[in-house]
């Protein structure tokens, strides 16, 4: 298997993944397995059933001390402030016209808040928290630690093996852990719709640890591609694909993720950027809406896509598409006009120039399976 060119970079647990047999590929700078021996259909089933190791240590990982919580408020329309000791938040960066930066875990972790971020928006993320918290907010750059995700309905009973407390961790909650000897950083979460955790390691650790975790027989190895139809399945977005700086958390059906303190009749309503857009929104609706779409038949909807009523008239856009393994058939999502984003309506995607007859559904196509106690 070749090296990595000299402008891609790798994560520490780069050469296990060779020994373990790793189709390498580059993803948002790095080089990355996207499959292990077993197959992406393989790794997805065996994380749905038992517990599946993933290296996402190309994410951003940040630590914010000081006046943080209070500054993060600046910059994305959540509840930091009070946000609980061990207490982990998904939140959106946005911009003046309310579209989404990206979007990232917030955890406080007691003495700071530890922040994760997406691979392919770190550097621009990490410049943005640095151009806007301010000089009462410290930043810390964790590029000495990998990142670590162990999901599926096994992950709770392997992990409490190697660290008890772990087995107390709710969902969204996260905690200082000693793993099998290593200190780690710990929160129950992922991205997969399973039960599971991601573990903030010291990057001389990692190898250690993976392969410690690894020898469980629960645990295998999973690459990209599963980790892409997992998601797509639970019905979480890909940053860049379902959601960027053109779309706004309403479109994209988060407005869950807008703390109610932070709208427009919250406690701390606004202070962030495109608040207003967003109040707007709020107030009267969009134009169009993420929706679950599922293809009729076998064949696949990929990204791109456009999406066209009876008459043919353009209507919307795959985001994301593919085959679901635990589904049994092609599922996708997208944007519509909001007439037609009710479940059960019946669409069209042009697939090489032909109308496939597609289907608006409600999301997750698999039951979400997170821990809450």
């Amino acid at each position: 298997m070749t090296a990595p060119e000299a402008d891609t970079k790798t994560t520490p647990l780069n050469a296990l993944h060779r020994e373990l047999g790793g189709r390498m590929v580059p993803f948002a700078g790095y080089e990355m397995p996207v499959q292990f021996p077993a197959g992406i259909l393989k790794e997805h089933i065996h994380t749905r059933e038992a517990a599946g190791l993933f290296d996402v240590s190309h994410m951003g990982q940040v630590r914010l001390r000081g006046a943080a919580a209070q500054a993060m408020e600046r910059l994305a329309p959540v509840d930091v402030v009070d946000l609980e000791p061990g207490k982990q938040r998904y939140a959106l960066f946005t911009n003046d016209s309310g579209g989404i930066l990206d979007d990232l875990m917030i955890t406080n972790a007691g003495d700071h808040l530890f922040v994760v971020v997406n691979a392919g928006c770190k550097a621009q993320d990490i410049a943005h928290m640095r151009a806007h918290l301010g000089d009462e907010v410290t930043l810390e750059v964790l590029d000495d630690r990998a990142l670590l995700a162990l999901q599926g309905p096994q992950a709770a009973a392997v992990l409490a093996r190697l660290a008890p407390a772990a087995a107390k961790l709710l969902f969204m909650t996260g905690a200082a852990i000693e793993i099998d000897g290593v200190p780690c950083f710990v929160t129950r979460s992922g991205y997969t719709g399973e039960d599971g955790f991601e573990i903030s390691v010291p990057a001389d650790r990692a190898v250690s640890l993976a392969k410690r975790l690894l020898a469980e027989p629960e645990v295998a190895p999973i690459g990209l591609g599963a980790r892409d139809s997992l998601r797509l399945e639970a019905g979480l977005c890909l940053y860049g694909h379902d959601i960027d700086t053109t779309t706004t958390p309403l479109e994209a059906s988060l407005a869950w993720a807008l703390t109610k303190t932070r709208r427009a009749d919250g406690a701390r309503p606004g202070g962030y950027p495109g608040a207003e857009v967003l109040f707007e929104q709020f107030a009267n609706g969009v134009t169009r809406r993420r929706v679950g779409l599922r293809p009729d038949g076998r064949a696949p909807v990929r990204e791109s896509a456009e999406l066209v009523e009876s008459t043919g008239r353009r209507i919307g856009q795959v985001t994301s598409g593919g085959f679901g393994p635990t589904v049994g058939g092609p599922v996708a999502m997208g944007y519509v006009e909001k007439e037609h984003a009710k479940p059960g309506t019946a669409v069209r995607a042009m697939v090489r120039g032909k109308p496939l007859a597609v289907t608006v559904t409600k999301m997750p196509f698999v039951e979400q399976r997170y821990y809450r106690g």
